[in-house]
């Protein structure tokens, strides 16, 4: 009996390193599943959560709805989406907030807030920003973790919400979660996944990787020198010396070297600039007023 046992141990551990060096083939992107895990929520499930946290975002933060702004955004975004592993649709909204932070909710909801463009002088750079957040969503981490969490309170649920199913109770839960930003905040083997992942969708969209370790770099710097002006979903998990040369060291072991990349283009300095001075006449204003 032992020999059966044997062969689909065999079987199971050459799967999971065939998956592995998938995740590591740019050139694939598209035909893995890496979302694949643990997971209580069905894609409908999480989408229809993730519906329900980014109307709760936008009823409670103030959204940048210049016209030209948004466009622009999504159109980055959903170039972004195609040459990503994400199977859900992507929605790109721009925040009226200074703080330097952009998140993602399940089911492909995306929020960048508009301070990210003042130290995002490059294309590449947001472009980096925006991929690390595409990554989350395609690896599924946020209900990834729900389930974590709600599997451990299962030890401790009354007998109903159990015998209700899991499915159920996981539906209950997620119900009473209105905006929970703490669990934005990724564990690192979750951020390690969306830097990894993140890095191959900027490539593959066409953008120069290193990129992402600009924009990790200049977050970290900023930090250090203005406490506070980082979000606690950036500075939770610091863009620290480890992880930029971790990334730096992905980017040579598994992109491939391309001639040229876009760096920047006078599109985006033409919106980045655009939203800058809209914030800048908006303090002007709230100056005024006071």
């Amino acid at each position: 009996m032992a020999r059966p046992f044997a062969i689909i141990l065999c079987l199971v551990l050459a799967a999971a390193a065939h998956g592995a060096d998938k995740k590591k083939d740019p050139s694939q992107i598209g035909n893995r599943d890496v979302g694949k895990g643990l997971n209580l929520y069905s894609p409908e499930r999480e989408l229809a959560l993730g519906r329900q946290l980014a109307q709760e975002v936008e009823r409670q933060a103030s959204m940048v709805d210049d016209p030209l702004v948004a466009e622009f955004v999504n159109r980055m975004g959903q170039n972004l989406v195609r040459n990503s592993d994400a199977k859900v649709p992507f929605t790109f909204r721009v925040v009226d907030d200074p703080a330097l932070n952009a998140f993602a909710l399940p089911g492909g909801y995306v929020f960048v807030n508009s301070g990210l463009f003042s130290i995002a002088e490059d294309e590449d750079e947001l472009a980096g920003a925006l991929a690390h957040e595409i990554a989350h969503v395609a690896a599924r981490h946020l209900t990834r973790e729900l389930t974590k969490s709600r599997i451990a309170s299962l030890a401790t649920a009354p007998l109903g919400a159990v015998l209700g199913g899991w499915a159920g109770y996981a539906g209950r839960q997620g119900a009473a979660l209105a905006i929970p930003m703490s669990l934005l905040s990724f564990g690192r083997k979750d951020e390690a996944e969306a830097d990894y992942l993140g890095v191959q969708y900027a490539y593959a969209a066409g953008y120069d990787p290193t990129g992402v370790i600009s924009i990790f770099e200049k977050i970290e710097s900023l930090e250090r020198k203005r406490p506070g002006a980082v979000s606690k979903a950036f500075s939770s998990h610091p863009q620290d010396a480890d992880r930029i040369a971790r990334t730096q060291r992905e980017i040579q072991e598994i992109l491939p070297p391309r001639d040229g990349y876009v760096v920047t283009t006078s599109e985006y300095r033409a919106i980045r600039q655009r939203l800058l001075d809209l914030a800048a006449a908006r303090e002007n204003a709230d100056q005024n007023s006071r």
